[in-house]
């Protein structure tokens, strides 16, 4: 399976005039990126293998259609990880930001990682997928929680 990112200043991810186009990137800055939007859609993904690839209680993901996607830079710093026979992750070997996702169950899109968009404005989840193996001590529905802001 290849990545089918790609990248450079070719204009792949061309969007309509007018189009919402959002930037996204790793944490250190290596990688950069682009979507078009409308997504396809936003949703929050519970499966084990994504919370283990974030080391998180669930990731949310945005898809896009290949087209819509546009890899500006770091190529050469993007590390790819077959996670199963159907899919990639790929991240940026510098700072280990998990960015992408691609699989041959959903072929011609392209998965970002919500949280690596400069602006998440207007993209709500619509969905939790795979909540029948979410992690119990992620669901905090009816629990309320202190929030802490700590000192910078």
């Amino acid at each position: 399976m290849t990545t089918g990112i790609t990248s450079g200043g070719s204009d792949s991810a061309s969007a309509p005039a007018g189009a919402d186009v959002r930037p996204g990137g790793c944490l250190c800055g290596a990688v950069r990126y682009r979507i078009a939007l409308p997504p396809k859609w936003v949703a929050h993904c519970h499966c084990s293998m994504c919370r283990r690839a974030q080391g998180a209680g669930f990731v949310t993901w945005v898809g896009v259609p290949e087209g819509a996607f546009m890899l500006e830079s770091g190529a050469d710093v993007l590390s790819h990880y077959k996670s199963s026979p159907a899919a990639v992750r790929s991240f940026c070997s510098r700072c280990g930001t998990p960015l992408f996702f691609q699989s041959t169950r959903w072929p011609g899109e392209m998965h970002v990682t919500l949280a690596t968009l400069d602006s998440a404005d207007g993209l709500e989840p619509q969905a939790h997928s795979y909540w029948s193996v979410h992690a119990e001590w992620a669901d905090w529905r009816g629990r309320e929680l202190p929030r802490v802001e700590p000192d910078e």
